[in-house]
């Protein structure tokens, strides 16, 4: 597997984005017509343009994506239905498409109608500048953000077992409402010139969400508007896909979702949980998101607080089944506990090296709950003032 800069312009992919203001638009089409696999927030609250998508994935004659930030076209009830068909209808139009050929996505304010012109001034400008280029895929990703600080956008080659190389490639926003229950303010569009067989991409994409976007944790928020897909045009030629694929569908995903969490609104650290030796893939996801979500380890680790009890009260309540006395933990290799025994204490060697520590930039808790062999790993960042102050004027 190797990096290459195509972003979602892996072959037989174009996109483009377009700004104005507070608005964004972004289109991604295929050449031809792709097998798809889109999720969506568990959110109730449902943003319009999902409720179009999964009409429109049902049909299984998607071409592309259009999509808008500026406003999430979320609570706009029979009116901001009509406006996310309006999307798809007009962006099919200026490219002799049908419809149902798009999928459609946005992202921003809740609870206000789109400015209809000032989005189909958009879908002119994106449909009439399409490019295969790796800068168009980074103007793609930057039309999407909102409060984000930097675009997203990652690609990789890999060969599968048959010989044949395949590119996957992403375009992400989303820096704040990110919580493990699909997923966070976040938009994500992944492409790839595999073939992927129809029974299995709905399959292959929810697992590679739940060891990367539903492991990242910014604020404990889940959006209305939450949205993956996963798009597969089959230009490489191969007949299936096999565990190579696999694993580099699953390094894109984390990549995006480590960026995601990176850019966490306000942030100033990045935090990695891993947990070791529990007992099932359930109690170790559970443990390694609720510790990465606790505002009050985010908030210690923000201060530079070697206040790993937090981190003890979080494994308390998480749901695991673990021996208190059986715990390790360790911050950024300094081992704080061992299998019950507490080592750092203030005026220690242990302590005081730990707490240095802290001042790094990407902080990594590592526990130990010594009650089986299953692991897993989150994301997250630390919670700040500027976090508080973003989110209080985000109207205004």
């Amino acid at each position: 597997m190797e990096l290459t800069n195509s972003g979602v312009n892996v072959r037989g992919f174009s996109c483009a984005g377009w700004r104005k203001g507070k608005y964004g638009v972004a289109m991604v089409l295929s050449d031809v017509e792709v097998n798809c696999a889109i999720s969506v927030t568990s959110n109730r609250v449902k943003a319009a343009p999902l409720l179009v998508s999964l009409d429109h994935v049902k049909m299984g004659k998607i071409r592309g994506v259009v999509a808008n930030s500026g406003n999430a076209n979320a609570y706009t009830g029979v009116g901001g239905v009509q406006d996310a068909k309006e999307m798809c209808a007009f962006a099919a139009g200026k490219l002799r498409l049908a419809a149902e050929n798009f999928l459609v996505a946005s992202t921003g304010i809740i609870g206000r109608r789109l400015d209809m012109d000032i989005v189909k001034e958009g879908i002119n400008f994106v449909s009439e500048n399409l490019s295969s280029s790796s800068k168009a895929s980074l103007e793609a990703a930057k039309a999407i953000m909102t409060t984000d600080t930097t675009p997203k956008m990652i690609s990789v080659k890999t060969s599968l077992k048959d010989g044949t190389t395949v590119e996957i490639g992403a375009i992400a926003k989303g820096s704040g409402m990110i919580a493990p229950k699909l997923h966070a303010t976040m938009l994500c569009f992944i492409t790839t010139d595999a073939y992927v067989p129809k029974d299995k991409i709905k399959k292959i994409l929810a697992n590679s969400i739940d060891q990367s976007f539903n492991m990242t944790v910014v604020d404990g928020d889940t959006s209305t508007n939450d949205f993956v897909a996963l798009l597969a045009n089959g230009m490489a030629g191969n007949k299936d896909v096999d565990d190579n694929f696999v694993e580099a569908l699953n390094f894109v995903t984390r990549e995006i979702a480590k960026k995601i969490a990176r850019d966490g609104e306000g942030a100033t650290k990045t935090i990695k949980v891993k947990i070791l030796k529990a007992a099932n893939l359930e109690d170790a996801r559970k443990a390694a998101r609720t510790v990465v979500g606790s505002n009050l380890v985010k908030a210690s680790i923000y201060g530079e607080d070697l206040n790993w009890g937090r981190i003890i009260a979080a494994l308390g309540y998480c749901g695991a089944e673990f021996e208190p006395e059986k715990l390790s933990i360790s911050i950024n290799g300094f081992r704080l506990v061992d299998k019950g025994r507490v080592l750092a204490i203030p005026g220690t060697q242990e302590f005081d090296k730990a707490k240095k520590s802290l001042k790094k930039s990407e902080v990594e808790i590592s526990v130990e709950l010594n009650s089986g062999n299953a692991s897993a790993t989150a994301y997250g960042c630390d919670l700040t003032p500027e976090y508080v102050k973003i989110n209080s004027g985000y109207t205004t």
